[in-house]
Formats: structure tokens, C-alpha cells, sequence
């Protein structure tokens, strides 16, 4: 029997109809999500059995030691950049809240009239031994108040 055009062709159809009801039935079959709506009791009975299989091969703790031997090299090398970058930040940040702290004590000295320091910073001791902040009101030398109620600068 020889086979026309039209027979191979109509074979063909129904060859990709029947592949398609296959494949349709085997999602449906393979869905996990509606195997686990239909049955929840034995799906979360598999969920524990393969915890405890996994929990038994140990196999987490395999991979953490392929991550801290992969690991360990870096670090070395890592960790002085590291260590140099961070230093450079707080030595930035500090020098930054320093100035601006110095502002705020200067914009204060000019407020109330007090004398400005120079090149002094904070608790700095000037060339006559006197203090910085909070030294309290100056003193001669017999003990008594001196004249100014200020600080002594």
C-alpha cells in the first residue's frame, strides 16, 4: 500500500496529538505542588524521611569545610587590605567629627565672647600649662579666684 502525501501528513497529527494527551497526563501526574494538596499527610512524611537521610550523610558539614579550605587562602591575603581600608576610614571619620566638633567649640567661644584658641585643639595645653575645656575658672597664686570668671586660656 502506498502512502499519500494527505496519510503522512494526517499520521503526523495525530503522532503530536497523542504526544501532547502523553505529556499533558505525565505534568499532571509529576505536578508536586497538587500530589502534595491531594496527599499532605504522606508528603510531609517524605519531607521528614529526607531530612533524616540528610541529616545522616552529613552533608552539610562536608560543605562547610569545602568553604573554610576554599576560604582559607583568601583571608590572608584579604584581610591586611582590609584592615588597611578600615584604618583609613576611622582616621578619616575621626578627623571629620574632630574639625567639626573644634567648629561648634569655636562658633560657642565667639557666642559668649571668649578668647579664640590657636592651633590648640580640644584639652590641649597651651605653652603656659593651663588646660583646655573644663579647667575651671582661673586661679593666682595664693589660691584665691582671679579676676576673670572665664576659662583660662
Amino acid at each position: 500500500m502506498v502512502e499519500t502525501t494527505a496519510d503522512v501528513r494526517r499520521d503526523i497529527e495525530l503522532t503530536r496529538e497523542r504526544m501532547s494527551t502523553t505529556l499533558a497526563q505525565l505534568e499532571h501526574k509529576l505536578n508536586v505542588m497538587q500530589l502534595v494538596r491531594d496527599h499532605p499527610w504522606p508528603a510531609v512524611a517524605a519531607a521528614v524521611g529526607v531530612g533524616v537521610l540528610l541529616s545522616g550523610s552529613q552533608a552539610d558539614v562536608k560543605a562547610a569545610a569545602a568553604t573554610a579550605a576554599a576560604t582559607r587562602g583568601a583571608s590572608g591575603r584579604i584581610g591586611p587590605a582590609l584592615d588597611d581600608i578600615v584604618a583609613n576610614l576611622v582616621t578619616a571619620v575621626s578627623s571629620a567629627f574632630e574639625a567639626r566638633v573644634q567648629g561648634w567649640v569655636d562658633e560657642i567661644k565667639e557666642a559668649i565672647g571668649a578668647p579664640q584658641g590657636q592651633g590648640g585643639g580640644a584639652g590641649s595645653l597651651s605653652a603656659s600649662g593651663r588646660g583646655g575645656f573644663g579647667t575651671g575658672p582661673s586661679h593666682d597664686a595664693a589660691g584665691a579666684p582671679g579676676q576673670s570668671m572665664g576659662r583660662a586660656d
